[in-house]
């Protein structure tokens, strides 16, 4: 007989890297051309005045200027109202 137990497998030994997720810079904040300002996981918070959104639902700028937040009522796919962020650069 064996004196040690031997080494099975493990099914969960595997871990994702980080996403980086969340607000990069605040209401207030000076935005360069192309700077971040959200990066999220689908339209949480959309794209105002001289803002875009990337491919990935990430927000940036587009021309340098000062971050602003504010939210908006908009109608969803099934008809309910939702309130909805949008982020410009003033």
């Amino acid at each position: 007989m064996a004196h040690k137990k031997a080494a099975g497998t493990t099914k969960n030994g595997r871990d994702s890297n980080p996403r980086f997720l969340g607000v990069k810079l605040g209401d207030g904040d000076t935005a360069q051309a192309g700077s971040i300002i959200v990066r999220q996981k689908g339209v949480n918070i959309m794209p105002g005045r001289n803002t875009k959104m990337g491919k990935d639902y990430t927000v940036y700028a587009v021309k340098a200027g000062k971050v602003k937040f504010a939210s908006k009522r908009k109608m969803s796919f099934d008809s309910k109202m939702e309130k909805k962020g949008i982020v410009s650069i003033i």
